[in-house]
């Protein structure tokens, strides 16, 4: 097989068929006849027996580089004005005397192979080109001490030419190699294949082999309608409708595995190769990703996942975050988070989110103002040793500023005064409503968190699965919709198992105050002050207006007394007519 190949057998393994087997022994018996060749004249063609084609392979290595030298000699010899030309002149070495020289070096190779001078021997040790002097040595070793004889020190033209005459045989006998693909295995490995039962042994397991074929051919479709029965089914439901993907019970196969951080477990996970180049396409998706690197410490295997989170907050899901990912085979990742991209995850989050960003808007102002006090406590308090210093060595006290800023104290008024206005228009307002105030509440409440919610809403009703499979190398063609309560499926918030209860005691808790009468009693006082204040405004009580909207008709007494002569004198009587 490692000679002539292999072929595929049914079962998708490599293996060997009768072409293969007859090609193999035809190069077999070819190289033992090539080799019956040589030994059959074993003094012309194998001079040094089995060392023969190691000496050949010295020689050849190293000839063209001899006869170059040679030449070079006789040239050398006919004109003595050439022989400086022959060696390479100062200015080839200075060319190379400024590189990082090694002994292997290009131009060193180049180099002529020894000191060229007219018809001079070759030396063999000593003043040669370091490039070649390990060549020489071994041409040395296997070629010219075995057929010159040991102890020469130099090689003259004419050693070199009877070297190459005792070769002219071997290098016929190479030349006309046959079955060179089995060369690899030896002269002795294929004379003992070839004197063995292997071929005979081969072909009948070969011959076996083709009676099953008919067999074989009927149960292959067999075989393949209980494979595609197996795994058929589950591959449309992930590729083509993504049913397992929808399912409660089931995770689809792009689903890495679940994602356990910041109280949530995460099913969206899928595993990233490159978080950056999957973050520019997968921000479409208007799903909140959180990538991850995931680490077992135990082997130390890494990947990368993107989770999705779909139901909670933001406000902790910061780069750095750590948290434990599960994969399909259960084993437990070290996870930590390092890239996010930041989308709506809950229109709970965003009906909250004015008022957190509002939060930290006033925490970051002060944070700010007193960074801003905090330095100019410490500028005045250095201008004030300044000064003093000064003062003290000069003998003139320090000139004293005006303690207060009537400018700033009436600005202040303004501004306070300005806001107390706006203040309690707003409340007049609000109070004014009467029955309707906890609408009116309400309404404000709405007209600050409503868009925000809106917005959010838009984009959870746009979650799509498709640019997260895209940028993973996914071809899909359809939209994978996410909706609003699928969405918040995918991800559990956290909450007490059955029947457990919840401790509220705390050993280590400051000491109590009692804030729930302080409460109630700031409550009472404010409701009674607006009571008062609404009975001024309104003249009636406001559960009077609340239960007799119309005012009540006065009954309203009109006397009219008519004078009559009687009356005059005294002995009439008066009537009086009383009118409603």
């Amino acid at each position: 097989m490692s000679t002539h190949g292999t072929f595929t057998d049914r079962d998708g393994q490599p293996g060997i068929d009768q072409k293969i087997v007859d090609r193999f022994f035809a190069d077999a018996a070819a190289y033992d006849a090539w080799w019956k060749l040589a030994e059959a004249k074993p003094a012309e063609v194998l001079p040094l027996g089995d060392a023969t084609l190691g000496a050949l392979a010295a020689v050849d290595a190293i000839k063209a580089k001899i006869d170059d030298w040679f030449a070079r000699c006789r040239l050398a010899g006919y004109d003595q004005r050439a022989q400086q030309a022959l060696n390479k002149t100062e200015k080839d070495y200075l060319a190379i005397a400024s590189q990082d020289l090694a002994i292997t070096t290009d131009e060193i190779r180049a180099f002529p192979l020894a000191h060229v001078r007219a018809n001079a021997p070759l030396p063999l040790d000593g003043a040669v080109n370091p490039f070649w002097s390990d060549a020489i040595a071994l041409l040395r070793t296997l070629a010219i001490s075995p057929l010159l004889g040991d102890g020469k020190q130099t090689l003259d033209e004419s050693e070199w030419k009877q070297l190459q005459g005792r070769f002219a045989a071997t290098r016929a006998w190479v030349a006309a190699k046959t079955g060179a693909p089995i060369e690899k295995l030896g002269r002795v490995r294929v004379r003992a294949l070839l004197a063995s039962a292997v071929r005979a042994r081969i072909q009948d397991l070969i011959a076996r082999d083709l009676l099953f074929a008919v067999e074989y051919d009927a149960i292959t479709p067999v075989e393949k309608l209980v494979r595609l029965h197996r795994d058929l089914y589950r591959l449309l439901h992930n590729f083509v409708n993504f049913a397992d993907f929808y399912s409660k019970d089931r995770l689809s196969v792009f689903q890495a595995g679940k994602l356990y951080l910041d109280s949530r477990t995460c099913e969206l996970a899928v595993r990233v190769e490159n978080p950056d180049k999957h973050a520019a396409l997968a921000g479409l998706s208007k799903i909140y990703l959180a990538y991850c690197e995931c680490t077992r410490i135990a082997t130390g295997e890494k990947m990368t996942v993107a989770a999705g989170f779909t139901a909670g907050d933001s406000d902790n899901l910061l780069v750095g975050r750590n948290g434990i990912f599960y994969d399909r085979k259960g084993r437990d990742w070290d996870a930590t988070i390092v890239k996010v991209i930041e989308n709506p995850i809950s229109i709970r989050q965003a009906f909250w989110a004015p008022y957190k960003r509002a939060i930290r808007f006033v925490e970051d102002m002060v944070a700010k103002r007193a960074a801003a006090a905090d330095q100019a406590s410490d500028a005045k308090l250095t201008t004030g040793i300044t000064t003093t210093a000064a003062a003290a060595e000069t003998g003139k006290p320090p000139v004293q500023k005006p303690k207060l800023d009537l400018t700033l104290i009436t600005g202040i008024g303004v501004a306070i005064g300005g806001i107390a206005t706006a203040l309690s228009g707003f409340l007049l307002a609000l109070f004014g409503l009467g029955k309707w105030m906890p609408l009116g509440f309400g309404a404000l409440v709405l007209g600050i968190s409503l868009p925000s919610m809106v917005i959010a809403a838009l984009k959870l009703r746009q979650r799509n699965l498709g640019p997260i499979l895209d940028a993973n190398g996914w071809a899909v063609n359809g939209r994978a919709k996410i909706n609003i309560p699928f969405g918040g499926s995918l991800t559990a918030l956290p909450k007490l198992p059955e029947h457990s209860k919840r401790s509220m005691v705390d050993p280590y808790a400051d000491k109590k105050r009692p804030w729930m009468l302080y409460t109630i009693l700031t409550v009472l006082v404010l409701a009674a002050g607006w009571m008062v204040y609404d009975r001024i405004a309104n003249h009636r009580w406001w559960w009077d207006r609340l239960f007799n909207p119309t005012p009540t008709t006065e009954t309203k007494v009109t006397v009219d007394i008519k004078t009559t002569p009687a009356e005059a004198t005294g002995t009439g009587s008066a009537t009086a007519a009383v009118t409603h």
